[in-house]
């Protein structure tokens, strides 16, 4: 459980601030047609920044924080903790398998 908590974490931060998102902005149906307007795609860590309801220490805690990031050490990270979970979980598997007789 520990290192799927700690793949969370990583990917939460590798979404929240480096993976650019489309929100839907209106959704028009005329018969069964479905017209779909976007927004221009952008990453959520930016959407907080313009956003008016969030706190000027909030902004400056999500810049440090985005600051000390590095994208490509996140994904080697995932990778690496990702690697160690299947690791883990195959040698449980083998272990539990039944002799034969």
């Amino acid at each position: 459980m520990r290192l799927l908590n700690k793949i969370w974490v990583l990917q939460s931060q590798k979404t929240y601030y480096f993976l650019a998102q489309q929100k839907l902005i209106s959704k028009v149906r005329d018969g069964a047609k479905v017209t779909k307007r976007y927004d221009r795609p952008t990453t959520p860590h930016r959407r907080a920044q313009r956003h008016d309801a969030v706190t000027a220490e909030d902004k400056t805690i999500m810049k440090d924080t985005h600051v000390g990031l590095n994208p490509a050490a996140i994904q080697r990270q995932i990778q690496a903790l990702t690697a160690e979970l299947l690791t883990l979980t195959t040698s449980k598997a083998r272990a539990a398998a039944k002799p034969q007789v």
